[in-house]
This record gives C-alpha cells, structure tokens and sequence, in this order.
C-alpha cells in the first residue's frame, strides 16, 4: 500500500526520529525536526490516519527472557489451495514461538522467524508442533550463530 499523500522532508525527519525512540516528548520531538508541537502532532495524526505509521511498541531482549535461539525455518506445504494455505497461516498466526512469516517464492513456501530457549525446545516445537500440522510437507532448519545486525527502523 501506498502514502496518500508524498512524504515532505520534515515528515521524514519525523519518521527517523519517530523510530529511533517513539517515547520522546511531542515538545522534544518537535524541535529535533524543526517544527511546532502543534504542527508536528498534526502531522504524526495523519501519518497514523494514512497507514505509514502504526501501533507503538517496546523492544524486549529475547535472550534476557530466555528465549536466545533465533531459528529460521523454511516450509514447503503440501499443496496450494486455499484451505491448505488459510488452514497453515491460521495456525503460524496462532503460535508466539513464531515471530515473522513470509510466503516466499523460489523453492520454499514460507520462511519462519522462530525465538525459542534451546535447540531442545526447537526440536520439540518443530518434531511436534510445526511439522505434524496437516498442511506441511517438509521444513529445512538454520539456526543464527550471532545477530550482525538487526534494526526495526524502515530506510526513508
């Protein structure tokens, strides 16, 4: 989906600042990109009203909860009618231990960002969970040595 409306060099800066740290002070945030309070609380309403910015969230250290294995796994599913591919997105929706979900083209279906405790608590959720669901075919596993980067924040 696409802006309404172009974005103007403040409503850039406003978005940059925006994702760096949402919980700044509209006075603060204000003069980090040169504008009123008004005008910059104007502005953060019609950039909620016209989609581009969303829900507000805090950031947890998954590996400070206990959950420091990053796994991606890719699926191939049994087929590609709509029951099989509503029936598994339904169930991806309703799992926490799955984070991200992307239909994928090339040789896989989906590929799935997996946060789970250990390599045991990853075999249990995969050996008894993911690839017993009646519309998965097969899955490839890759566990993540070490996070070189990770980022929330969308290039402007």
């Amino acid at each position: 989906m696409t802006s309404s409306r172009p974005l103007d060099p403040i409503d850039r800066k406003l978005l940059h600042e925006l994702q760096r740290d949402a919980s700044i002070s509209h006075a603060e945030l204000a003069e980090r990109v040169g504008a009123s309070t008004a005008s910059c609380w104007r502005r953060m309403r019609a950039l909620e009203a016209d989609g581009i910015l969303g829900r507000q969230v805090r950031l947890v250290d998954a590996a400070r909860i206990g959950r420091g294995v990053n796994v991606i796994c890719h699926i191939k599913i049994k087929n590609h009618s709509a029951e099989t591919t509503e029936a598994f997105e339904n169930f991806i929706a309703s799992r926490d231990e799955i984070i991200e979900c992307y239909s994928m083209s090339g040789d896989w279906d989906y590929m799935l960002r997996i946060l789970v405790a250990d390599v045991e608590d990853y075999n249990r959720f995969l050996m008894r969970t993911v690839l017993r669901h009646a519309s998965v075919a097969t899955g490839s596993s890759h566990f993540a040595l070490a996070q070189v980067k990770y980022t929330t924040a969308v290039p402007l």
